[in-house]
C-alpha cells in the first residue's frame, strides 16, 4: 500500500524513546522528512541518530517542555522552517503519575491537565494553519484508558478520555479543511512507562515484577505484551495519506485486551 508520506513533513512529541520514538522511526522508513521533540537533549540526540541510521532519513530534532507553551511554539516553527510546512502532528506526551483519587492535590490535577491534554491543545493550535494547507492528519497518542479506566491511574483515565473528546470534536470542525484527526491509544506495550508502572503496582501489593506482568498478560487474548513497532504501524497509517476516509475514531493497540464494545 502506498502511504503517501515521501517528503512529507511530519513533527512527532516526545519522541526520544518509548511510542513516540517508534512512530517517528516508521514515518522515516516511509520516506516522510521527520522532526523530533523532547525535553531529554540526549536521548533525543540519540533518537536521531538511530533513526538517521536505520532509514537514511534526514531528521530535526528540537528540545522542548511541554509544560512551556513557548517551547511548543517553537517546536512547531522549527519543523516549519525545516520543510516548508507541516503536513503530520503526531501529538504525544509522556504519562502522568500514578495514584488513587484520594492521592492527588490540586496541584497534582493541574499538572496532569497540562501534561495530558492542554498539550495536546497547544500542539494542534500551533500546527492548526499549516495543516489547513497542506490538508494534514493529525494522530493522538493517549491509553485504553479512553475505553475503560485503568485501577491507580486516575489522572490518566480523566485526562486522555479528554483528548478523545477533543479529537471526537475537532473531526467535524476541521473536516471542511480536508484535516483527518484521530487517536491511537496503546494497552500493554513493551516500553519504560509500563514497567515503570508494573513496578509501583508491585510494591504496593507486596509482589514480584514478574507476578504483575504474568497477570497482566493473562488478561490479553494474544497472550504477549505488545511491540512498540506494532504500534507505531498504526500511528503511521492513521497519519498517512493512505488514510482519506476515517477521522474522529479511537484505535486501540491492546491485543484484544479491553473488552469494551
Amino acid at each position: 500500500m502506498e502511504l503517501g508520506l515521501t517528503g512529507k513533513s511530519v513533527f512527532v512529541a516526545a519522541a526520544s524513546k518509548g511510542l513516540g520514538k517508534a512512530s517517528a522511526l516508521e514515518f522515516a522508513r516511509e520516506g516522510a522528512k521527520v522532526t523530533i521533540a523532547s525535553r531529554n537533549l540526549d536521548q533525543l540526540s540519540q533518537a536521531r541518530d538511530e533513526i538517521w541510521a536505520a532509514t537514511g532519513q534526514e531528521v530535526t530534532m528540537v528540545q522542548m517542555d511541554v509544560f512551556h507553551p513557548e517551547d511548543i511554539q517553537r517546536a512547531i516553527q522549527t519543523a516549519v522552517s525545516a520543510y516548508g510546512g507541516i503536513d503530520v502532528l503526531v501529538a504525544n506526551a509522556g504519562g502522568p503519575p500514578s495514584g488513587q483519587f484520594t492521592d492527588m492535590a490540586d496541584a497534582d490535577w493541574v499538572r496532569g491537565f497540562e501534561l495530558s491534554l492542554l498539550s495536546t491543545i497547544r500542539f494542534i493550535r500551533e500546527a492548526l494553519p499549516y495543516l489547513r494547507t497542506s490538508g494534514g492528519r493529525i494522530v493522538n497518542l493517549t491509553s485504553t484508558s479512553i475505553k475503560q479506566p485503568i485501577q491507580g491511574l486516575i489522572l490518566s483515565n480523566v485526562f486522555r478520555a479528554g483528548v478523545q473528546a477533543l479529537t471526537k470534536s475537532l473531526a467535524a470542525e476541521l473536516a471542511p479543511d480536508g484535516i483527518l484527526i484521530n487517536t491511537v491509544a496503546p494497552g500493554r506495550i513493551g516500553t519504560e512507562r509500563i514497567t515503570e508502572l508494573d513496578t509501583v503496582r508491585a510494591a504496593s501489593l507486596g509482589v514480584t515484577l514478574e507476578d504483575i506482568q504474568q497477570a497482566a498478560t493473562a488478561q490479553i487474548p494474544l497472550g504477549r505484551t505488545g511491540t512498540p513497532e506494532e504500534f507505531a504501524r498504526m500511528v503511521v497509517f492513521y497519519g498517512s495519506f493512505a488514510n482519506t476516509y476515517v477521522t474522529g475514531q479511537s484505535l486501540l493497540v491492546d491485543g484484544g485486551m479491553v473488552r469494551a464494545i
